[in-house]
């Protein structure tokens, strides 16, 4: 080189900057979880009014639900509502204390299924105050305990008197060996 020759400045040269491995895992996890979190928020957008347990006779009658839909209906047996017809034909009504709907049934009804007593059906909603029911659950009491766990409540001291399984039947006691 010489003295008259003008010098260059010095290029950088651009390269493409790669990701490590590291990087591109997190990146790739990052990309998969916001996909997962769209598609769950637009699972439960689509499903918001379907994801309910029951409605009870008020709130279908409040919904202006189209006849045809299936869904479950809950609340109490109303009393004196219970009808049998031939075969194994059912006819009651289901109350939330503000609306009556009668529901008809065709099959065995669940042991626990009696007047008052709480269930939820499911079936279709034929329009107005009529329901035609596939299936019944009835609702055990709120109450109820189980013997085995009354007794470790005792032994643990957590028993309250008039607590929940109060009512439950006592073991008898093992007979006594005689000599």
């Amino acid at each position: 080189m010489s003295a008259a020759e003008p010098v260059e400045p010095a290029r950088h040269v651009v390269t493409k900057r790669r990701f490590t491995r590291k990087q591109r895992r997190l990146v790739l996890i990052g990309a998969a979880g916001g996909v997962l979190c769209l598609a769950a928020g637009l699972v439960l957008f689509a499903l918001r009014d379907t994801i309910v347990f029951f409605y009870g006779p008020t709130e279908i009658a409040e919904k202006g639900v189209t006849p045809g839909t299936r869904m479950r209906l809950g609340g109490l047996v109303e009393q004196g509502s219970v009808v049998r017809g031939p075969g194994q034909r059912i006819v009651f009504s289901i109350t939330d204390s503000r609306t009556v709907m009668k529901v008809t049934y065709d099959g065995l009804l669940p042991d626990l299924f009696r007047e008052g007593q709480g269930v939820v059906t499911e079936g279709v909603f034929q329009g107005g105050d009529q329901f035609r029911a596939d299936s019944i659950l009835a609702k055990h009491d709120e109450t109820y305990m189980p013997r085995e766990v009354a007794d470790t409540l005792k032994k643990q001291g957590h028993w309250q008197p008039g607590d929940a399984g109060a009512s439950a039947p006592q073991a008898k006691p093992a007979p006594q060996a005689t000599q």
